[in-house]
């Protein structure tokens, strides 16, 4: 039986094509953008757009593959599709997804602390750790029960989430770039190329979500036509409100202010022109954010989950279905998430997100290219963004070495145990 037609998440609801845009926007569009904004500053300086540009660009070329791949195999597994349909059912597609699902749930539980921290600055309550996790908690319980009603409503739900915070952040966009001090703009401002290169490596975690549109195939219709097209739609619109958000911020606050306030930067470059009102303002775009980024990633954790069990490479009672016939992953996923709220400081490793990506999207590209034949991807293309995520790999991992060596230690310790868990799975089935 052809793997695609192995069992796929049940689901009357179909996604639109607005819908679909809305999930990769939603994923990207995340924690990202309001928390590592002060951190990239401090990387690449007033040069900080060109961060952004080239993140852009490096993920451009991963979309292409993805696109190529999501059309010839439209699934509910998105990039575990991918990597089986190139590396075949194996240790090697197994491990690498494993991995990937271990990179949703840390992503999923830092954005519910994201969220959790905006409520309480929003309304200016005092951040004590128990508060603190208990909306995170909360945040992650209810957007399990809007993934658990069905595609159509994950949907929905981003349509309407994606739409406030993208109205907020173009407003703020649109408003600022007339107030901005050219001077700060300047070339003088700009760090070296390396540490800009350093700079779009961090940022990478505000573009992976792309790929959560792929996870959306199955219940699309005419995913060869319209998968494309959200894909590329979606990217396309990241990288213009990024690139206007940055040049705003840079434009209205020099860098020694951004690095002052690089918690709150986004939030702190509204007050020039806003005021009060303006941080008030990006505070609520930052809550949209941050829930619309749990709402998408968990509908591709679990989908994640429930294709690597249907692989045969987790245990089999993980590919069932449960209550409304959500995915028994989607409740998994939920909970090791809320294992890692109430266990894990999340902070120190959260650019460990962005190299495992990286890594991914780098295991995809390899494996499409012993299918190109299958996909008509163009080889040149493909190579190009084998080799991107690469470089960009290598260099995120040398500057996050330089910051935080335990961050990196985990990731490792993380990609081996993934690895060590899938060969032990295999050698206990076979036994």
């Amino acid at each position: 039986m052809d793997m695609m037609t192995q069992g796929t998440p049940k689901s009357n609801n179909q996604i639109s094509v607005p819908a679909a845009v809305s999930i990769g926007v939603g994923g990207m569009i995340g924690a990202g953008i309001f928390s590592i904004l002060g951190i990239v500053a401090e990387a690449a300086g007033g040069g900080m757009w060109i961060s952004f540009l080239i993140g852009g660009i490096v993920a451009l070329f991963s979309t292409y593959s993805y696109a190529k791949l999501g059309a010839t195999f439209p699934s509910a597994g998105g990039a575990v599709e991918f990597l089986v349909r190139g590396w075949g059912i194996g240790s090697i597609s197994g491990s690498i997804n494993i991995f990937m699902w271990i990179g949703y749930i840390i992503a999923i539980a830092l954005y519910a602390q994201g969220f959790a921290a905006y409520v309480l600055a929003l309304f200016s309550y005092s951040a004590t750790p128990l508060l603190s996790k208990m909306i995170a908690l909360a945040s992650v319980i209810f957007f399990t029960l809007i993934n658990a009603l069905g595609a159509g409503s994950v949907g929905k739900a981003e349509l309407f989430i994606v739409t406030v915070k993208v109205c907020i952040l173009v407003l703020f966009a649109a408003v600022g770039l007339f107030f901005i001090h050219a001077d700060n703009l300047s070339s003088v401002h700009w760090n070296s190329m390396s540490d800009i290169f350093f700079g779009a490596g961090i940022l990478f975690i505000g573009y992976e979500g792309f790929g959560l549109i792929t996870n959306a195939a199955a219940n699309m219709n005419d995913p060869k036509k319209n998968l494309p097209i959200a894909l590329y739609t979606s990217v396309l619109l990241v990288i213009v409100i990024y690139l206007a958000v940055s040049i705003t911020v840079t434009g209205n606050l020099s860098i020694s202010e951004i690095n002052a306030t690089r918690d709150y930067a986004l939030a702190q470059a509204a007050k020039p022109f806003l005021g009060t009102f303006g941080f008030r303002l990006i505070a609520i775009a930052a809550l949209f954010s941050t829930a619309s980024a749990i709402n998408a990633t968990l509908f591709g954790g679990a989908n994640v989950n429930y294709m690597i069990a249907r692989d045969g490479e987790l245990p089999t009672f993980f590919d069932r279905n449960e209550w409304r016939d959500a995915p028994f992953g989607l409740f998994l996923t939920s909970l090791l998430v809320i294992l890692f709220i109430l266990f894990f400081d999340l902070s120190g490793i959260a650019m460990m997100g962005s190299g495992a990506f990286l890594l991914i999207y780098a295991a995809v590209n390899a494996g499409h290219l012993k299918i190109l034949s299958q996909t008509g991807a163009k080889k040149s293309i493909v190579i190009a963004s084998l080799i991107l995520c690469l470089i960009m790999f290598t260099v995120l991992e040398i500057y996050t070495f330089e910051k935080s060596p335990f961050t990196v230690y985990v990731m490792v310790l993380l990609l081996i145990s993934s690895f060590i868990f899938e060969r032990i799975y295999r050698w206990a089935r076979m036994k």
